[in-house]
């Protein structure tokens, strides 16, 4: 198990857990895996991350190793410009979704994808026996990446039929959650010639808007300002830019699932007989879709970095999380908020219906998710607990509990916090709300035991 790695990179409150010893001496064992330069530096808007930054150069130069700046990219930009530029890897200096007192790092390899679980195990071991390079012949230098953004937004236009897109004149509400897609999604709805309303637009690392992470409960500013403007779509980005939760026309806020469905139906149907991954917390209808298009599915634990890489040894055209992380695999395989969104345009330009009515044409189900704050020794224990009592249940990534053929409860631990994370589908919202009590009820007696 990995010690210092999450479900997504390594994030820990800044100068608490992730000191600058520690970012220095963590850059020191990417760097060695690395081996040489140049490495992409990039980094979303947290107060802390120009100082991080600034460690983080200066550990790769003292190894010998040379890297650029891109500045304020989301995570997506930096992985593409890491793929497409020609640099050894990156790392991205962020903690993506959560409060504005967390940072982090996560380093992506030179094919632009986050690194392997082996390849964090192989860092953790350079950094716990400092066995870092050493005394390097010549010292590294640090320099500016000024082409990151203009890479990223233009191979993201060549994956969609922007001509088409441009004719509509969409109008679209961009909620950027004073985060990272603030530098790029407005310049990419600008290219495919669409109206644009910002909402939370001004970069600020304390997330004053509605904080880091879009969820229904904090997205009522974008649902009103699509009803306002008569917008065709919302959507909202997540800190870092790489995660997108949309709004439809009507105002409605859609779960991850929904939204990746509609794609998943909108692509599938371009390029049958295609593989798609997710994760198990995923809805059950990727199966149904996938077969009406002579698509295959394979199921990961959660995690972008397992979805990710079971993208690319596979070839695989589409990869997703609920949590409204979409991978477009002709693109790159990792989650992209921007490139998300052009997909979504490509899918209303194409159609003659609105985003609702698309919606409303995907099979019936129901997802909810919740969680519960504690420990995680207290997590494994609820998790053992449950394994006894539900002995047939599928236990690769916590525990996935069958009710019915479509009905099921995941219960498992976070990556990135202390708190267990409980995820519930079923086939009416009466049942759905249902089984979410009535496992909320036992966890809590579990751990009061």
């Amino acid at each position: 198990m990995a010690k210092f790695f999450g479900t997504n990179g390594i994030r820990g409150v800044f100068s608490e857990d992730l000191t600058l010893e520690f970012v220095h001496d963590m850059t020191l064992a990417i760097g060695t895996y690395f081996k040489k330069g140049p490495v992409l530096v990039g980094f979303d808007g947290r107060e802390s991350s120009p100082i991080i930054c600034k460690v983080v150069t200066s550990a790769l130069n003292s190894i010998g190793i040379d890297c650029n700046v891109a500045g304020i990219v989301p995570t997506p930009c930096l992985e593409f410009a890491v793929k497409t530029l020609g640099y050894s890897g990156g790392l991205m200096i962020t903690a993506s979704h959560n409060p504005a007192r967390y940072n982090g790092i996560k380093p992506a390899a030179k094919d632009g994808v986050e690194i392997s679980r082996e390849d964090e195990l192989v860092i953790e071991d350079i950094y716990m026996q400092k066995s870092w390079l050493k005394n390097p012949e010549k010292l590294g230098t640090a320099g500016i990446e000024r082409r990151a953004i203009e890479t990223y937004l233009n191979g993201i236009v060549l994956h969609v039929d922007s001509k088409l897109i441009g004719s509509k004149h969409f109008k679209v509400v961009l909620d950027l959650g004073n985060g990272a897609q603030a530098v790029s999604a407005p310049d990419l709805c600008k290219m495919l010639n669409c109206e644009i309303f910002l909402v939370n637009e001004k970069i600020d690392g304390t997330f004053p808007g509605r904080g880091s992470e879009p969820t229904p409960q904090n997205l009522s500013e974008l649902s009103k300002s699509v009803i306002e403007n008569k917008a065709n779509v919302g959507i909202a980005f997540d800190g870092d830019g790489d995660r997108s939760i949309f709004c439809d026309n009507n105002g409605d806020i859609l779960t991850g699932d929904k939204s990746a469905l509609v794609l998943l139906q909108h692509l599938l149907k371009k390029n049958p007989n295609s593989l798609v991954v997710t994760c198990l917390n995923s809805s059950s209808n990727v199966e149904f879709l996938a077969d009406k298009f002579d698509s295959e599915v394979i199921r990961t634990k959660v995690g972008s970095v397992e979805v990710s890489r079971k993208m690319v040894p596979t070839d695989a055209l589409i990869g997703y999380e609920e949590n409204g992380g979409f991978m477009y695999g002709k693109h790159n395989q990792v989650r992209d908020g921007c490139m998300t969104l052009a997909l979504m345009l490509d899918l209303l330009a194409s159609s003659d219906k609105s985003m609702s009515a698309e919606i409303a044409n995907l099979p019936m189900s129901f997802t909810t998710k919740d969680k519960v704050s504690c420990s995680p020794e207290i997590i494994s224990k609820l998790i053992s607990s449950l394994k006894k009592e539900f002995p047939n249940s599928d236990t690769s990534d916590g525990i996935k509990i069958a009710i019915d053929s479509k009905s099921w409860v995941m219960i498992r631990p976070s990556g990135t916090e202390p708190i267990a994370r409980i995820y519930v589908e079923s086939e009416s919202q009466e049942k759905l709300d249902a089984l979410m009590s009535e496992y909320l009820a036992k966890i809590k007696f579990i751990l009061s035991q």
